[in-house]
């Protein structure tokens, strides 16, 4: 549809300066760019539509007087019919000529298809973006809030590669800080002494490591109802832990390179389990004495001032406003005994990534817990005279909860992300046992782990980034509805249809003269859906949201459902009727997983 809509829209433009020419006015500057085109909401109205609001107040005339009137001017009709609808310019395009170039692009760009615009170009092409999503810390296994973050920013970084940016995926390792001291406490405590490792005990490093999270917790608080057993010098522990590490201390470095590589190779597991993938990995304990020095550079310039208590601060007045709470209105930087805060590291992270890879926007995937922090952080760049301050943006998400609440991984209650997919594996597997098809699949296994991966990362992705969500595994892995299995059983469906259509010895017919024969209202809106792909993948790289892609797939999934009930292609009673729609069964399944592939969901020839 993307051809269509440019013609069209030149159409409406010539016309519109025609009208404006007639009556003898002068038109402001850039209106006729401003001229949309959108789908019409009913068939019955036409295909598309031009809304005429925009020329009320200059023509001064009431829009559908507008609409009138522009519609009798264009006299090109080799598009199709043109009408005025209201306030709207519509047009009835011509079917067979509409068709062909949307099944002709899609034929020929195959997996590439959809990254084009109208003009013929890759709308992101020539920027460089920088995605950091992410970001676990050594002291913990990934949890589903982070399977929420990870699914966005891998999504993200492939729409907007798909769009043409030239992406590159960081990852930022928070490998230092009193909480891994406090793992790292636990584990002299508990565990040294035996001298437990992962693989002594079976587990996962990022799982061990974690477990001496919890046990610092329990040893903290003591047991419940008991305090005699609690241990309120614990935390002290911790922080004199982390004052020795920022000062070399040999053996507090060992232990902390020892931990830290357990949780690592625990978390790249997952990662690679899960499609994620970065091209660098920053450390925290590498870039954070990079932010102290600009924070000290800052200090002598004035941009920043030492409070009475030894902390060096910052006046953020101008992010927060006048009438917030005085207390926001400095921002600590280095605490009275000099060591670095959460800003300070990100700070110097961001000096450096610049430094890496020349960015022309950095996309930061973070909770929405942060938005503060993020506004004090770019506030600061700024203040430190770095010009591309302004091309950071906090891709701010709402949280993944739990029936029972908010998760908490110092109590032992998040919900592990392997754990997670390990269950949703599981339940899928029973599920193709049950219906009788592990015996049709193939590997059975492999199948499984593909449908619990594409229900929980569709399920992460189709809702908007920003509103908090409720996992529900059971609606995750619905076979009917909007979800991620749905699709890949529609793919793999579409796939068996080709296969049918193969044996019953009829061809894919891609010539104008069968193209044509495609002019039912259920063939017709599935073109027009899958014309639509460019402009869905413009639009999530525009808006760095991937639930209108996924929307977007479901969309087309219901379509084709709809057409191949009505339009039956080895009974279609003409050979040349049956290979157009052939053609376009091919089509669509290649827009599906071009599409399911931007979403994160494995696409699955048998299911």
């Amino acid at each position: 549809m993307a051809d269509a809509k440019a013609t069209f829209k030149e159409l409406v433009k010539k016309a519109a300066e025609e009208l404006f020419a007639a009556k003898g006015i002068q038109a402001e500057n850039g209106i006729f760019e401003k001229i949309a085109v959108q789908s019409a909401p009913n068939p019955e109205m036409g295909d598309l539509g031009s809304p005429m609001f925009i020329f009320a107040k200059s023509l001064r005339m009431a829009p559908p007087q507008i609409a009138a009137e522009v519609a009798k001017l264009i006299t090109d009709k080799s598009l199709g019919q043109v009408l005025a609808v209201g306030p709207y310019v519509n047009i009835k395009l011509d079917k067979a000529g509409a068709a062909a170039p949307i099944l002709k692009a899609i034929s020929q760009q195959k997996d590439s298809y959809g990254s084009f615009n109208q003009n013929g170009k890759k709308p992101f092409e020539g920027r460089r973006v920088m995605v950091e999503y992410s970001s676990p810390n050594t002291n913990k296994p990934l949890h589903l809030g982070h399977l929420r973050n990870d699914a966005l920013g891998e999504s993200v970084s492939r729409i907007l590669k798909a769009a043409g940016a030239e992406v590159y995926k960081v990852d930022l390792i928070n490998n230092r800080g009193v909480h891994i001291c406090k793992s790292m406490l636990a584990y002299k405590l508990f565990h040294e002494a035996k001298g437990d490792t992962p693989k002594s005990l079976g587990m996962k490093g990022d799982h061990f490591v974690g477990q001496c999270y919890i046990e610092f917790d329990r040893y903290l608080k003591g047991e419940k109802d008991k305090p005699e057993t609690a241990h309120p010098e614990a935390n002290q522990m911790a922080e004199d832990m982390l004052i020795k590490w920022e000062q070399g201390d040999p053996e507090v470095r060992a232990l902390w390179q020892k931990m830290n590589d357990w949780t690592l190779d625990g978390v790249k597991e997952t990662y690679a389990r899960t499609g994620v993938s970065f091209d660098k990995l920053y450390m925290e304990s590498e870039t954070y004495l990079k932010g102290k020095d600009e924070i000290l550079k800052g200090l002598e310039k004035g941009v920043f001032f030492k409070a009475d208590d030894g902390s060096v601060r910052i006046d953020v007045t101008d992010v927060v406003g006048k009438g917030k709470d005085e207390d926001n209105h400095e921002k600590v930087l280095l605490r009275k005994d000099g060591t670095s805060v959460y800003i300070t590291q990100d700070i110097g992270t961001a000096i450096s990534r610049h430094d890496d890879w020349a960015f022309n926007q950095l996309v930061y995937v973070v909770a929405s817990e942060q938005n503060y922090h993020f506004k004090i952080l770019f506030h600061i760049l700024k203040k430190l005279g770095f010009d591309w301050a302004d091309k950071l943006f906090h891709l701010s998400y709402g949280l993944v909860n739990l029936p029972s609440g908010r998760m908490k991984s110092r109590e032992g209650t998040i919900v592990d992300a392997d754990d997670l997919i390990d269950s949703l594996h599981a339940q899928a597997l029973e599920a193709i046992k049950e219906r009788g098809r592990d015996g049709d699949v193939g590997d059975a296994d492999d199948v499984a782990e593909k449908v619990a991966l594409g229900a929980l990362h569709y399920y992460l992705l189709q809702a908007t980034p920003i509103k908090d969500m409720l996992f529900n595994p059971e609606e995750s892995l619905s076979f009917n509805g909007n979800t991620g299995p749905y699709l890949q059983y529609m793919g793999a469906r579409i796939n068996s249809i080709l296969a049918k259509a193969k044996e019953a010895g009829i061809s894919a017919d891609s010539s104008e003269e069968a193209v044509s024969l495609l002019s039912s209202e259920d063939e017709w809106a599935l073109i027009k859906q899958l014309g639509d792909f460019p402009m869905v993948v413009e639009r999530g790289a525009e808006n760095l949201d991937p639930s209108g892609v996924a929307g977007y797939v479901y969309e087309v999934a219901k379509l084709f459902s709809k057409f191949y009930q009505n339009c039956s292609i080895v009974n279609a009673g003409n050979e040349k009727l049956a290979g157009a729609r052939l053609y376009l069964a091919q089509c669509t399944l290649q827009v599906i997983k071009n599409a399911l592939n931007l979403v994160l969901v494995p696409y699955l020839e048998k299911m």
